[in-house]
């Protein structure tokens, strides 16, 4: 049998491959500037710590490197001579996702200055502390069944009704013991978190350490239940009531903020919590300051730029509102917070970048800042 002539194929060249005119030498010179830094592969092996995580995500891609990101700048702005003040901003299911402790220690480390968050997070904070629990559940449960049991479905997470009516009551006869007059949010869960006996508290720890924590949506939660029930029964005795004044919110965050040497900004989530965070900021012009915005901002959240929603929003684009400084350091990672947070908490921690810090002494006066600068040591 006659064997055919094999078919000769054209050399294969960078000219008869790509369009156009071969790489000139400063091409060359660029591209391998482009090609330098490889990625580099999760050692699992070697990995020993939580530092030593975050440190391998620094050089992997995708969220792993954007984690890893967000924790460099927790750490620059901690170990910055400026001392900003560090705001942090909570929102979403954090509590019913076990990050209690990790917020608590957040506090009580000092590594945070300010918290600004929803009030259901405070709220879940008190029920846990008056001994009630979340307790692990389906998202697939039969929501039906659940209701006949008095039982409340987060997610895959479940919480026990009667115990949210009693803490409501807890919230209502508390507010009873107090004076009737004004209050920021500031001020009524620092008194709050006084009473509050549970040492894991996230409540009384920063009332133990004097750190203020804001919650301008308090009423949309159920300490706002509970304080309703307070509303109503002082409605049928005729007697005056108290007051939460969100204003003064507005008033008593931009005082930290215009009166501190700059600021830096963790938001976990979004919400309402992170846009508090930054008008406090646009704020200034009304103290006569331009802060600039803040120098230092990372977010953890699952919430995307493209809707347009200020949760998803990026820092970019915050700098258009002067919100975060134009030279700001930055970063974003799209990670759930039940999974994000407590690797970023926990690489700051673990590297005893709390040791050298400063508590910040904050004194006020009613609802005026007198006094804002670096107290004591952090001791815990």
């Amino acid at each position: 049998m006659k064997r055919s002539k094999a078919v000769k194929k054209p050399k294969r060249t960078l000219k008869n491959i790509y369009l156009g005119t071969p790489l000139t030498a400063i091409q060359k010179k660029r591209k391998r500037t482009f090609l330098k830094d490889p990625v580099q592969p999760f050692d699992p092996a070697r990995s020993k710590s939580i530092t030593d995580l975050v440190d391998s995500y620094k050089n992997m891609s995708i969220q792993a490197r954007r984690l890893g990101r967000c924790a460099e700048v927790y750490e620059n702005m901690l170990r910055d001579r400026r001392r900003p003040t560090v705001i942090l901003g909570l929102a979403g299911p954090l509590i019913a996702g076990g990050l209690r402790k990790v917020i608590r220690d957040m506090i009580a480390y000092g590594i945070v200055d300010a918290v600004v968050s929803t009030g259901a997070i405070f709220y879940q904070d008190l029920y846990q502390a008056l001994g009630n629990r979340h307790s692990k559940g389906t998202p697939f449960a039969d929501d039906a069944v659940l209701r006949e049991h008095y039982i409340n479905r987060i997610y895959d997470t479940y919480v026990d009704d009667e115990k949210f009516v009693a803490t409501d009551s807890w919230v209502s006869r508390f507010a009873e013991t107090l004076d009737e007059r004004n209050y920021s949010s500031r001020e009524f869960l620092y008194l709050l978190g006084r009473k509050i006996k549970d040492r894991e508290s996230i409540l009384a720890t920063a009332s133990k350490f004097d750190v203020p924590v804001f919650s301008p949506a308090l009423n949309d939660s159920s300490i706002g239940i509970g304080l309703t029930d307070y509303y109503h029964d002082r409605v049928l005795s005729g007697r005056p009531k108290l007051t939460i004044d969100a204003i003064r919110d507005n008033y008593e965050l931009t005082q930290i903020v215009v009166k501190s040497p700059s600021t830096a900004a963790i938001y976990i989530a979004g919400g309402v919590p992170k846009n508090f965070i930054n008008d406090s900021v646009v704020m200034g012009y009304i103290f006569g300051k331009n802060t600039g915005g803040h120098i230092y901002a990372f977010q953890l959240t699952t919430d995307v730029p493209h809707w347009g929603g200020l949760s998803g929003s990026t820092l970019e684009e915050a700098k258009s509102w002067g919100k975060v400084s134009t030279r700001a350091e930055k970063a974003m990672a799209f990670v759930e917070p039940s999974v994000s947070l407590p690797i970023v908490a926990g690489y700051v921690i673990q590297k005893g970048l709390w040791r050298k810090r400063r508590r910040l002494d904050c004194q006020w006066k009613e609802d005026v800042l007198k006094k804002i600068s670096p107290g004591k040591r952090v001791r815990l």
